[in-house]
């Protein structure tokens, strides 16, 4: 079967919904004062939209949640009676308002692989909920974040104490695995696989880190494509399908390898996103204030401004940028307004997206395409 006819399968299994598409098509167009060529462009000939668990999905994943965790506050050393209900307290605040979309995805892709373990499958995805909550935690009070979530970053709640309670978050990711799946055949393979996706993550973070204190000339899409696939890729997507496999039983080396390729570059799509979103995106839809031009983010739009500027428009660039001062931010702003940093970002969208969708369409692994396809959609033109 050819990779056209393969994207026209996928393609047909959402034209029902081109005419809501259309009419999203026509909102890029007013919103972004941009040509309807554009924005077909951008929205795929509308013939795709996001696909976030349903609400079911998401009622039944968070009706598990106090299963998932009650061994925690059970079995608990009385003399700790005070830090296991700031335990809880911690717990609710920082992993069961999010969108729970890695979580999710955990128990979905189980389910498409005709997984049954349907508990497990619960407990790795709230596992790796809880992890994403130990992270945000701890980068939140590294970048000095004010909101996350729609909600005061925990440490703006408690203090400095939120560092000692975003290792208590990552403890309990492995207290619970070895509550829950200590007995079971994929035990070993989870643990392993959740320390090495920790391990990258913390070495992604340390590089995102270590980029803000060197001059612009080591600023380079290498070092952002480094610091993208090892801090954001491999936790977000392909950590909730590789857990998955590993409950099914479905983890040849061959499969878990084409798995690790095509999520890899959807996390790659994704970061690139949220780079967008903090500069372009609502305060009041993504949960917080965009702050990458002022902490000196490696970003791609600054990446890409970097390619695109005149040499006295890369002086004001370089001059302005990690500066926090909304006269300084504006300038930066400026220079990407005027080198149309958001219709390039429209554009390697669009061209992302299929050429992600060839890649998923030439799986040979036998995995069900679905579980790369959904996830894909999770994330294609998010707003948050």
């Amino acid at each position: 079967m050819s990779r056209i006819w393969k994207l026209t399968l996928y393609t047909s299994r959402r034209i029902n919904l081109a005419a809501a598409g259309r009419n999203y098509t026509n909102s890029l167009c007013t919103r972004y004062q941009i040509s309807r060529q554009q924005a077909r462009l951008y929205h795929l000939t509308a013939d795709s939209v996001v696909l976030q668990p349903t609400m079911a999905q998401r009622e039944e994943f968070i009706s598990r949640f106090e299963e998932v965790v009650q061994p925690l506050f059970q079995k608990s050393d009385p003399g700790l009676a005070p830090i296991t209900k700031r335990l809880r307290e911690i717990l609710e605040y920082n992993t069961v308002g999010g969108k729970l979309n890695r979580g999710c995805a955990v128990v979905h892709t189980a389910q498409l692989l005709g997984c049954n373990d349907t508990f497990n499958a619960h407990v790795l995805g709230w596992c790796v909920e809880i992890l994403q909550g130990f992270l945000l935690v701890a980068d939140d009070i590294m970048d000095k974040s004010e909101m996350r979530r729609g909600q005061p970053c925990w440490y703006k709640k408690v203090g400095l104490t939120a560092i000692n309670d975003a290792f208590l978050l990552e403890s309990t990711v492995f207290e619970l695995l070895k509550t829950h799946l200590g007995k079971e055949k994929c035990y070993l393979k989870c643990l392993e696989l959740f320390l090495d996706v920790t391990r990258k993550t913390e070495f992604g973070q340390a590089l995102d880190i270590d980029v803000e204190s060197l001059d612009f000339t080591a600023y380079t899409m290498e070092r952002y494509n480094s610091i993208v696939i090892n801090k954001t890729a491999y936790y977000s997507f392909y950590l909730p399908v590789a857990l998955a496999m590993h409950l099914a039983g479905r983890d040849s080396e061959m499969e878990l390898k084409i798995a690790e390729k095509i999520l890899i570059r959807i996390g790659h799509y994704f970061q690139v996103q949220d780079d967008y979103l903090d500069c372009y995106g609502d305060p009041s839809v993504i949960g917080k204030v965009g702050t990458d031009i002022q902490e000196k983010k490696c970003s791609w739009l600054f990446l890409t401004a970097l390619k695109l500027v005149s040499e006295d428009d890369r002086k004001i660039l370089l001059e302005n940028y990690g500066k926090d001062d909304t006269a300084c931010v504006m300038k930066v702003k400026d220079l990407y307004k005027k080198y149309e940093l958001r219709e390039k970002y429209l554009d390697f969208s669009a061209v992302t997206y299929t050429s992600i969708c060839e890649d998923i369409a030439d799986n040979k692994s036998g995995l069900p395409s679905e579980i790369f396809q959904d996830f894909l959609d999770k994330i294609h033109k998010r707003s948050k």
